[in-house]
């Protein structure tokens, strides 16, 4: 990675093979940088061209192809919407030959962190109590028995319960009662059931609708005690008896909630949830690759880490392909791209549909470079195992979980997944927590980080001013295990967390 001189406006060439250079600052028509004189104005976090690009040439960021020009491109020209497009083109996959070590760390020498290990072995880094809902006709009387505890008072002599959240949702009936969409959710529900970060759960349903909660819980093998309970509206007589028995019920969960301490864990117990939303030009150059730095560390002593987004991997999966444990692995990956291939064309869309307004305005040209930038927040570690949306995740190292590019709805798969943590990289300011995981912010660009600093936990743009990728990884490192231990992020002090619980609803609504 080369840079100007500061005379001059700041740019980055990522890679000897690239013929673009990105705009870390505004260049100004007629400005020349290293013998290119750019025909006009660059914004901040968009591209330059270095060389004339032919019609149909391709257009390479990061030492890889993020489109093909639609018309002949000069020395110096703004490479944007306008003059760069994407096709279908052959990738290498490589299965597995790229597959190392990750180098773990003997346990003398892992750090740890403080949580809550609860009786079946897993280990949350909060303590809350959960209202899931098995249906949208439930949501009204979930939210009014969180809302009972959480602005009444009844909380303060439980002082170890982070609090009780309700997890509502849009769908649950007028739906299929089989297939991948049922399953999904189905998946999604146990998950968050069973959450290490939930001390207490009530699952409150409506009583005629097609996810029925006794289904679930056979099909889980779930059985009512005193931390899980569950009732229906119909059942019990109405909204407002139903709120007062879901009242009682979480007040018999309390006091056992409550015992719940923290103690000293090993790290290799923490599971982050890896996100980017409202990226922009910088994000694959500064908070990604930062982040990716520190799920490496993680994966070092012997944590776990999730990369999700199917649509923004696209373009970008022959590298994760070639870091796969073995050929098994790297093809499940291949097989979710061609599902979303598929998937698109159903409903009339496109893998390019994804890079939204702000994207664009913040320099991503074309889902390919858009995933380029994405897939750095994986890190080097070699890929270990690949899950569908809401799969519990089994093994530790660095894995990747299929899902939307929609954050709330792929940070909800990770949670049903296992996280524990979320580490959520913006450059456009997303604004967003997801209880009951913690989430950690990292601003792509230091405007950001000074304009929302109320939201952003670690500014990565300094990365840009000459702070290294190693060291803002081991800040984020760091930061992962202060608020796994009980630091409270930004978004929870913010008090987000309530209303992004969005489970992936798959097919028709009937």
């Amino acid at each position: 990675m080369s840079a100007t001189t500061a005379a001059l406006p700041r740019t980055l060439r990522l890679n000897a093979k690239d013929n673009v250079r990105v705009a870390v600052d505004t260049i100004m028509q007629g400005t020349t940088i290293e013998g290119v004189t750019a025909v006009q104005r660059i914004p901040k976090g968009h591209k330059m061209a270095l060389t004339g690009i032919p019609e149909g040439g391709p257009i390479l960021k990061f030492g890889q192809i993020i489109g093909f020009a639609k018309t002949p491109i000069a020395p110096g020209e703004h490479i944007h919407e306008h003059n760069c497009g994407m096709h279908d083109f052959d990738r290498d996959y490589q299965f597995a030959e790229g597959a190392h070590d990750d180098g773990l760390l003997p346990d003398s020498e892992r750090r740890t962190f403080e949580g809550y290990v609860r009786p079946n072995g897993k280990v949350g880094t909060r303590n809350y109590i959960g209202v899931l809902t098995s249906v949208n006709c439930s949501a009204t009387v979930a939210r009014h028995i969180a809302e009972g505890f959480n602005r009444s008072g009844l909380l303060e002599a439980f002082p170890n319960v982070d609090g009780v959240v309700s997890f509502v949702h849009g769908t649950g009936c007028g739906m299929g009662g089989s297939g991948e969409g049922y399953e999904t959710l189905e998946r999604t529900q146990w998950g968050y059931a069973s959450h290490p970060n939930l001390a207490g759960v009530l699952v409150v349903g409506l009583g005629c609708e097609v996810f029925q909660i006794p289904r679930l819980m056979k099909a889980y093998n779930l059985v009512e005690h005193e931390g899980f309970r569950t009732m229906t509206i119909q059942d019990i007589g109405g909204t407002k008896k139903t709120i007062e028995w879901g009242i009682d019920m979480i007040k018999e969960m309390l006091p056992a909630a409550n015992k719940h301490t923290r103690t000293t864990v090993p790290v290799s117990e923490i599971t982050v949830g890896m996100q980017c939303g409202g990226s922009d030009g910088y994000s694959g150059i500064t908070a990604n690759p930062a982040l990716g730095y520190a799920s490496d560390l993680l994966v070092k002593h012997g944590g776990t880490t999730i990369l999700s987004e199917t649509p923004e991997i696209y373009g970008a999966e022959h590298l994760l392909t070639r870091r796969a444990a073995n050929r098994e692995v790297g093809e499940k990956l291949v097989d979710l791209i061609h599902w979303w291939e598929d998937y698109t064309e159903r409903n009339q869309g496109e893998m390019n549909n994804n890079p939204s307004p702000g994207n664009k305005a913040g320099g991503l040209t074309t889902i390919l470079e858009k995933s380029l930038g994405a897939a750095a927040k994986g890190g080097t570690a070699t890929l270990r195992g690949v899950y569908k949306y809401a799969e519990p995740i089994d093994t530790h190292g660095f894995v990747y979980m299929d899902s939307p590019g929609y954050d709330p709805a792929s940070v909800t798969g990770q949670v049903a997944s296992g996280a524990n943590m979320i580490v959520f990289t913006t450059g456009r300011g997303s604004a967003a927590g997801y209880k009951p995981t913690p989430s950690i912010k990292l601003a792509t660009n230091s405007d950001l980080y000074a304009r929302m600093t109320d939201d952003m936990d670690i500014n990565c743009g300094d990365i840009l001013e000459g702070v290294s990728l190693e060291k803002k990884g081991e800040e984020i490192f760091e930061e992962i295990v202060a608020v796994a231990s009980g630091k409270r992020s930004k978004s929870e002090q913010l008090g987000y967390g309530d209303a992004e619980f969005v489970p992936w609803q798959i097919g028709a609504v009937m």
